[in-house]
């Protein structure tokens, strides 16, 4: 078998689940579709197989302030070229999904806030409380946290965005393009979700991303009172994944919409 081309990375995984790197490239694809338009630039996928897959080469400069805000216009307009629904897969895709390597579910559902919960809070919630990452009364706390969410007490009158969905600052490079999104865990979401990540990891020009995404998209007043919200999926999955640390910031976090 010949090797890479060097103009190209290769990522794989002899162990891969099946699908795992056709959902990224599917997500990958999904989100490249809004370029033409505006959108965030999205990493080109080369070549796919059930255990790798190859992307374009990139190479990292130093982040810009103009690059931030472009990066806050580009995520709005992908945002905006939409999903079928909430929960919603990429076009073609009808598999399993995952969030790094941790699996994840993508079915279409009315509201935000019903997907939201019981596809992105909960599931980690109980993968944290069976490997004793949480506590029952932690796990009471972010519980009514999702009642509230499935009865639509969180939800707007938004459509579904088309969202990265992993959208911490490691998926974000800065190249001398601009910032070029990575590793997708792409679906039908709410925009908050990806500018929630993006904070709560850290992104170089945030407050420029922030700024520009808010005077595109059109954000209603207040916005920023409901990133906590957004923030409990990645705070639910390190939870489970990575220890007790983020199971205390998952519950923190929650207690304010409690």
């Amino acid at each position: 078998m010949s090797s890479p081309s060097p103009a190209r990375h290769r990522k794989s995984w002899s162990d891969a689940p099946s699908g795992f790197f056709e959902a990224e490239a599917a997500g990958l694809r999904w989100l490249a579709q809004a370029e033409p338009n505006g959108g965030a630039h999205v990493v080109e996928v080369c070549d796919v197989g059930t255990d790798h897959i190859e992307l374009t080469r990139l190479r990292p400069v130093r982040p810009t302030a103009e690059a931030a805000e472009a990066l806050g216009r580009g995520l709005a307009v992908t945002h905006g070229a939409g999903a079928t629904a909430f929960g919603s897969p990429p076009p073609g895709w009808t598999g399993d999904a995952w969030i790094g390597r941790q699996p994840q579910t993508n079915e279409p559902t009315p509201s935000w806030g019903l997907f939201y919960a019981e596809q992105r809070v909960r599931p980690f919630v109980r993968r944290a409380l069976d490997r004793g990452h949480l506590d029952d009364a932690g796990a009471r706390t972010v519980d009514r946290v999702c009642d509230r969410l499935t009865a639509g007490d969180f939800d707007d009158d938004r459509p579904p965005a088309r969202i990265h969905g992993d959208l911490w600052s490691g998926n974000v490079v800065f190249t001398s393009d601009g910032a070029v999104l990575i590793d997708p865990a792409a679906h039908g979401g709410h925009g908050l979700t990806d500018l929630a990540m993006l904070a709560l990891f850290g992104c170089p020009g945030l407050d420029r991303v922030a700024a520009a995404y808010e005077e595109a998209a059109g954000l209603d007043a207040g916005w920023r009172d409901l990133v906590g919200l957004h923030q409990l999926h990645p705070l639910a999955v390190h939870a489970s994944s990575h220890g007790p640390a983020y199971a205390v910031q998952l519950v923190e976090a929650a207690r304010a919409f409690a």
